[in-house]
């Protein structure tokens, strides 16, 4: 008996460290890239064209930075993403507690041919032709609700905060009914102060989608004052690849690798958002694992 117990506690902390060794190696693989982008921004440009650049600045030099910094375009566009993103998380949010919420009472008529149409939009769209045709009609090209209104719900997390308010004893809502609470004060009051888990999360992904999407701002958006941060970053890329043909034919003479401004740029482009993930981290597993297996 005692063998079989040190040989399962033998197991477990083989298993603990091969475990360990998985994060571990999963935490290298995607720290380095970012520790490679922060090293290259923060480097002069001869380490730069050498390629002696690897997680470590070589040279310090902050000249990326201020051209970055002082680009009156760049900051518009960061402050412009700002509110978009906010504003956008906060309507998908409201549109996505307005729509899970009713779907949850059995009294709805008509409920499963709601949640089958809302499943089938997951597997299957009109493609990106039919969407311009009908953004353009209604008349949104070269304006912010473009890049609002086509992707408000997310049906993947309507069903996760579907699934949330399932898992909420039903109890809870006929004892506040009971007090005089409507059914918007019950989901006020009582529905959202417990779901406030997967509410965190789903912000975070509806958050995180608009601010890293660019290719929308791409179709729908022409004017250069309404550029996300995203598609600002796209521009910088792409004419990057122009600089080093000219700088290779010896005809520009520029003080700072366009790899330089590239890597400055994506600095400035990801760290606002990379801010505001370790505020609901502590929500992100409760809330979808609680969302996804609970109903």
């Amino acid at each position: 008996m005692r063998n079989v117990i040190q040989q399962k506690v033998s197991k477990l902390r083989l298993s603990d460290v091969v475990i360990m060794l998985v994060v571990s190696a999963a935490l290298i693989v995607c720290l380095l890239p970012f520790l490679h982008i922060i090293a290259i921004s923060l480097s002069s440009k001869p380490f730069v064209l050498s390629g002696q650049v690897t997680i470590f600045p070589r040279g310090w030099d902050f000249h990326a930075y201020e051209i970055v910094f002082t680009d009156t375009r760049m900051l518009w566009s960061m402050g412009l993403t700002i509110v978009l993103t906010v504003t956008y998380t906060i309507i998908s949010m409201l549109m996505s507690i307005s729509a899970a919420y009713p779907l949850t009472k059995d009294r709805l008529r008509g409920k499963a041919f709601f949640m089958l149409l809302i499943v089938f939009t997951m597997f299957f769209s009109g493609g990106l032709i039919p969407d311009y045709l009908l953004v353009k009609e209604l008349g949104l090209l070269d304006s912010l609700l473009s890049l609002i209104v086509p992707g408000m719900i997310s049906a993947f997390n309507l069903i996760i905060l579907r699934t949330f308010f399932l898992s909420i004893p039903a109890s809870l809502e006929e004892s506040a009914q009971l007090d005089g609470c409507s059914h918007i004060g019950t989901l006020i009051r009582i529905i959202l102060p417990l779901s406030l888990p997967v509410i965190a999360t789903l912000s975070l992904f509806y958050a995180v989608s608009r601010w890293n999407g660019y290719m929308d701002a791409l179709f729908y958006i022409t004017d250069s004052e309404l550029y996300p941060i995203q598609l600002k970053l796209y521009q910088i890329v792409m004419n990057s690849m122009v600089t080093d043909l000219t700088a290779q034919e010896g005809a520009a003479q520029i003080d700072v690798v366009p790899e330089g401004i590239k890597a400055a740029s994506i600095m400035f482009a990801t760290t606002p958002i990379l801010i505001v993930y370790p505020w609901l981290q502590r929500y992100f597993v409760s809330g979808v694992m609680i969302g996804a297996v609970k109903g």
